[in-house]
């Protein structure tokens, strides 16, 4: 049994059988994005994936419906990677601090790398709106579902409410860091545009932990500390 302190056991290990489908996955996931990458949004068809990946078409909709969920599951690549990491975090610790020490854990930039991609194809393509639109759900999906898990496992049970809004912040947040950082670095992809975007990740939690307080001396000189009360009506108004 574990200790209070101490964090969950690591999931058994994954059988052959698990392992194979999942090379299988990630060649239909890499082959997808490689058509992206070459032939642009629109460009290939899932047959095209299928022949890339060398399996058949059959195959390749025994795995995904569509190339926008084979795009999408490039995403969800990651997510599975950092859902793994919160998985091994002590089950009392605070869902945002757990995730914000999951996305540190990531310690190589590469590790975003497929995500940062993907995100840098989709902009400026509506054909790709429905792609990131999957993804963005997939992602919210699971991260209700570690969270519920999380939330009700402590002594106050599950809010339903709380687990809806948190997922849904937690989204919106690592949407906010993609962003920002394909503003700031473009199709960039170097050792250095990942390690920033991780950084943004891990700030953009921090954020959401901390209520969205602002930086020292953001905004603090034209904001008002309290609401103005409404002025007296003048005299001229007056009856």
């Amino acid at each position: 049994m574990n200790s209070p302190s101490s964090p969950p056991d690591a999931p058994a290990a994954p059988s052959r059988r698990e392992l194979n489908k999942a090379a299988t996955r990630q060649a239909i996931t890499d082959a997808a994005l490689a058509l992206l990458r070459s032939k642009g949004p629109g460009g290939f068809t899932a047959e095209d994936i299928a022949e890339a990946a060398g399996i058949s078409r059959r195959t390749f909709f025994n795995y995904f419906n569509s190339t926008d969920a084979a795009l999408a599951s490039v995403t969800h690549g990651f997510l599975d990677i950092v859902i793994r990491q919160l998985q091994l975090r002590p089950a009392e610790e605070p869902l945002l601090e757990a995730a914000q020490a999951a996305l540190m854990a990531l310690a190589d930039p590469r590790t975003v790398e497929p995500l940062a991609e993907l995100f840098a194809l989709t902009q400026h393509s509506q054909l790709m709106a429905h792609t990131e639109l999957e993804a963005w759900d997939h992602c919210r999906a699971q991260v209700f579902t570690v969270a519920r898990d999380r939330v009700a496992a402590t002594p106050d049970g599950s809010d339903e409410l709380y687990v809806h809004a948190l997922a849904g912040s937690v989204i919106s947040c690592g949407k906010a860091a993609m962003e920002v950082w394909f503003s700031r670095r473009g199709p960039d992809l170097s050792p250095a545009s990942l390690a920033e975007l991780r950084q943004l990740l891990i700030d953009a939690m921090a954020l959401l932990g901390s209520g969205f307080t602002p930086p020292a001396g953001a905004g603090t000189s034209t904001a008002p500390a309290t609401p103005a009360r409404p002025s007296a009506p003048s005299a001229a108004h007056s009856s």
